[in-house]
């Protein structure tokens, strides 16, 4: 898998952390509050969309007041809480960037998170010494399933998208990493479970655990 890989591109929600509880419970709290039930699709009209993206989603369907800056300002006042103190990483990957950092491979990452949440949990977890590059959609034209944040991050950290492996849990963040032209991991999350055979299908590998690749330093070159 890692055979003339030279750089390796994360997203963040649902790949490397355990988060996607917390998007679904700012759903259900925020709108609920406005009086609003949550449409059932709401996770996969919005997936892949940057923050913004989706602000100017929930502020045009649901016809809200606030402005797109103060949507997104109360979802990140909710969600730091959470990202500060009770979100975990994804079995095995702290252990992978580890392995990576150690054998010399670049490392990004290009998420639909906003920079404040994306900031508490990379402070939480000591995780910023592994990245070369950190961009989010909202500092691209356009978010995923469009290649912007992936092709952003490759510029950054300078290495060529067919030495680049993404690690992605979405069919949206898949084929934004494939249109970048990058090999792409879809990694199983609980959120995204009952898209697996489109992720098996879109994806180049498709693992349950980054815990399968802990041995990957035997076979980095």
């Amino acid at each position: 898998m890692l055979n003339n890989i030279k750089a390796a591109i994360f997203d963040l929600d649902g790949t490397l952390i355990d988060s996607m509880f917390v998007w679904e419970k700012i759903d259900v709290d925020f709108l609920s509050e406005r009086g609003i039930d949550v449409p059932d699709n709401i996770g996969k009209i919005t997936e892949g969309k940057s923050f913004t993206e989706t602000a100017m989603y929930f502020k045009e369907t649901f016809a809200l007041s606030e402005s797109v800056e103060e949507i997104k300002n109360q979802w990140i006042k909710m969600g730091l809480i959470y990202y500060q103190n009770n979100v975990e990483m994804k079995p095995g990957a702290k252990e992978l960037l580890e392995t990576l950092k150690d054998n010399g491979i670049k490392m990004g990452i290009a998420t639909s998170c906003s920079r404040d949440l994306l900031e508490a949990v990379l402070d939480q977890h000591n995780l910023h010494k592994y990245f070369q590059s950190i961009v989010t959609s909202c500092e691209v034209k356009r978010g995923k399933p469009y290649p912007d944040v992936f092709l952003k991050v490759s510029e950054e950290l300078n290495i060529h998208h067919k030495h680049i492996l993404a690690f992605e849990d979405t069919v949206a963040g898949v084929l934004a990493a494939k249109a970048a032209g990058m090999k792409v991991v879809a990694v199983y999350d609980t959120h995204s479970e009952k898209h697996t055979h489109e992720l098996k299908e879109t994806a180049d590998y498709y693992i349950i655990s980054m815990e399968e690749l802990l041995t990957v330093e035997s076979s980095v070159g």
